[in-house]
């Protein structure tokens, strides 16, 4: 565990992410990137020399107009001592039933979106954290890429004027095989999604995709984050 709240505090550091007063609300989807995320905050939080807090905010999306159950997520923030906040929405129906969206996923993430970065300033919160990793940049490159002919990716770092607060991304510099690890050594209290596009978005196709390249150039994720670094692509 030291060794991966290492790479989170390297990446806070280095994007300086985090200052002193800071209250931030933890995206929580239920799924491993984000529970790992607000553990491993959480466990930043007692010992990092700038003081922050916490909050831990869900977007129930009812997809087949059912409640999520959460109920195992909520206890973890008890035991952490995080506050929780669950927002139940349509998102689902208005996606899958009303509008009958050809590309879900982008609609589902704009309007998702939205709501987090809400919830974000009703929680009086000055900042938002996602659980965006180091596979998941390389994916994002690869995507724009390839579907929108931009070279591009997230920023680990990106204030939103409109909103007032600051979005970070404290996993970048984690492979989503250590989180996996780190979730199962944990054992963490991942809620499966309903989503009826999970595992077969064009996202799922560029993990496919980066996953075949690598047997011919094994370290391509990292070429390809090095490169938006040393390039300065998107705050990188």
């Amino acid at each position: 565990m030291q060794k991966v709240i290492g790479k989170v505090r390297a990446a806070v550091e280095r994007y300086n992410m985090i200052e002193d007063g800071d209250r931030i609300a933890v995206g929580v989807s239920g799924g491993k990137d984000s529970l790992f995320l607000l553990c491993a905050l959480a466990k930043l939080k007692i010992f990092y020399p700038k003081k922050f807090d916490i909050v831990a905010i869900t977007i129930d999306p009812c997809f087949g107009n059912e409640n999520t159950d959460f109920s195992a997520v909520e206890k973890l923030c008890e035991e952490l001592k995080v506050p929780y906040i669950i927002r139940r929405t349509e998102l689902g129906k208005i996606i899958f039933e009303d509008r009958k969206e050809e590309n879900p996923c982008s609609l589902c993430a704009r309007m998702r979106r939205g709501m987090l970065h809400d919830m974000t300033k009703e929680a009086n919160c000055n900042k938002i954290a996602l659980g965006h990793h180091h596979d998941d940049a390389a994916e994002t490159f690869m995507m724009n890429l390839l579907y929108g002919g931009k070279i591009g990716c997230f920023s680990p770092v990106t204030y939103l004027s409109i909103k007032d607060i600051t979005m970070i991304r404290p996993l970048i510099f984690m492979d989503d095989n250590e989180v996996q690890n780190a979730v199962n050594r944990m054992n963490l209290p991942v809620v499966k999604s309903k989503c009826p596009e999970d595992g077969v978005s064009k996202r799922a196709e560029t993990t496919e995709l980066i996953k075949s390249l690598e047997k011919d150039f094994p370290d391509i994720k990292n070429k390809i984050t090095g490169a938006m670094q040393r390039a300065g692509i998107s705050g990188w």
